[in-house]
């Protein structure tokens, strides 16, 4: 199974506003393990970076000046993503953005059943929590000291680490109860513990079993403690 965790900076919050898409990061996943394998673009949005979303991002100007505009990555990005299922944290802004930008150019539109919001699945999993990424890092105790500011790349990189903590761990697929004959799809061996075919030792000291003695016997005959196994 192959999975793209996607992350992208913007100009500005509304894509309907003028806003657009100044980077894209991605990582790929097979089998919910990174492959090396990434996508990153900086974008020449064809306007001005306000100095709000310069501030959490760092992309100025003088930098996205000589960048290919959206145009000219288009279907490098199309391809890297395929037809995959895209992992994003609130990906209702970012698909909209991705979206907006391929509607300008006449280009079909990522369906949203294609994308998989880590957002939701946090805030579902831990209700009342913070939900951010900066917060589930250091609820599953990920580095994200490097992230002094947001970037696509790097945030898509942190978010796979997220993801994988989220959906139970590196390997949560991995299963110790599945049938090994694998006689069939749906079967699966039921575990239960079996008696030591030897008991441990006892680690009560003759003053404790002394002490429980006494104790029980303040309480009757017929008590349950009392009975042999």
């Amino acid at each position: 199974m192959r999975e793209i965790v996607l992350d992208t900076e913007t100009t500005g919050f509304e894509p309907a506003e003028g806003d657009r898409v100044v980077e894209i990061g991605a990582v790929e996943l097979w089998n919910h393990m990174p492959t090396g394998k990434t996508y990153h673009q900086y974008i020449n949005p064809e306007r001005s970076m306000p100095q709000g979303a310069f501030e959490v991002h760092g992309l100025g100007d003088d930098f996205l000046r000589d960048k290919p505009v959206f145009r000219n990555i288009a279907q490098d990005f199309v391809d890297f993503v395929g037809t995959d299922v895209m992992v994003i944290h609130n990906a209702a802004f970012d698909m909209k953005f991705l979206n907006a930008e391929l509607g300008w150019l006449g280009r079909p539109a990522l369906p949203m059943s294609q994308s998989l919001d880590t957002l939701a699945i946090a805030r579902k999993r831990f209700p009342g929590s913070p939900a951010s990424l900066d917060a589930l890092c250091r609820r599953f105790n990920i580095d994200n000291s490097s992230r002094t500011l947001h970037g696509a790349l790097l945030d898509s990189e942190i978010l796979a680490e997220v993801y994988l903590e989220l959906i139970g761990g590196k390997q949560p697929d991995f299963a110790l109860s599945t049938n090994s004959n694998n006689t069939s799809s749906d079967q699966t061996a039921e575990w239960r513990p079996s008696r030591r075919p030897t008991p441990l030792p006892s680690r009560l000291t003759e003053k404790e079993n002394a002490a429980h003695a006494e104790f029980l016997d303040k309480m009757g005959g017929a008590v349950l403690w009392r009975s042999e196994t």
